[in-house]
């Protein structure tokens, strides 16, 4: 029976028609020899507008619920997630070619990686690029070391959660993704950060759509109290899981 990787997807309304460009990015992916994908769509709302725009595809798995945000909605998503790794894909950004066989190659040769991470480009309204310059060099990230970049840099991570890959257990082991309003994929990367070893690689794994709709481009964003908050909170999560010591064992 072949190994699966489920690429899980986010969706609300406003950004529903970019689901065909994320379509064509998984579709283009060429897996190793045993493995297969599987693409789980859930909408974060409950709407007309998502539907008519999801693939007539056997690997597709679609479902809607209540609003509660991204990070409820791939959360409840992750019911119909059947396979080994789970990798992020928002509905806005495209995987670049060889992604998930990068993701896969890497769980195959690092025997205590638990999630992967890689470089992104920032793909603007004009069709220009721009890349990050602090992206670190590629190899193994130790446990603890995203959380002391992220302390130390006003609270931003030298690796991008929207390329996670994550292995399930590992995933539903920390409850999936954090109910926050926003940030809830920086709290998951830290908290796997805080039990576990990653890996970066260096080679662009996703294109991130930067648009007017898109959430972080909303004023709430960026209110200040409420930014605060968030990342007293993740921060908190961070020190108790450092605090108890527990640590994820591969093949335990």
């Amino acid at each position: 029976m072949p190994q699966r990787i489920v690429v899980l997807t986010a969706v609300h309304a406003p950004g529903a028609h970019h689901l065909p460009d994320a379509y064509r990015s998984l579709e283009e992916q060429e897996l190793p020899d045993g493995w297969e994908w599987q693409w789980v769509i859930q909408e974060d709302g409950e709407t007309d507008a998502v539907a008519g725009l999801v693939p007539d595809d056997p690997r597709v798995s679609f479902a809607q619920g209540r609003r509660g945000g991204p990070g409820v909605a791939r959360t409840m998503g992750l019911a119909r997630a059947q396979g080994e790794l789970v990798k992020v894909l928002d509905a806005d950004d495209m995987l670049t070619p060889g992604a998930l066989a990068r993701d896969i190659a890497v769980f195959g040769r690092e025997s205590e990686v638990a999630w992967t991470t890689s470089r992104v480009l920032d793909a603007l309204p004009d069709g220009t690029t721009v890349g990050f310059d602090g992206d670190p060099e590629e190899g193994p990230i130790e446990r603890g070391a995203v959380h002391e970049h992220w302390k130390s840099h006003d609270y931003r991570a030298q690796v991008h959660p929207a390329t996670l890959c994550v292995r399930r257990d590992l995933l539903l082991a920390l409850g999936g993704w954090m109910a926050l309003p926003a940030s809830e994929d920086t709290g998951l990367l830290l908290a796997l950060n805080a039990v576990s070893r990653g890996y970066f690689t260096r080679e662009v794994g996703l294109m991130y759509r930067k648009w007017p709709g898109q959430a972080t481009h909303q004023a709430a964003h960026g209110h200040e109290g409420e930014r605060e908050a968030r990342m007293a909170v993740i921060d908190a999560r961070v020190g108790e899981l450092a605090e108890l010591g527990w640590r994820f064992l591969l093949g335990r």
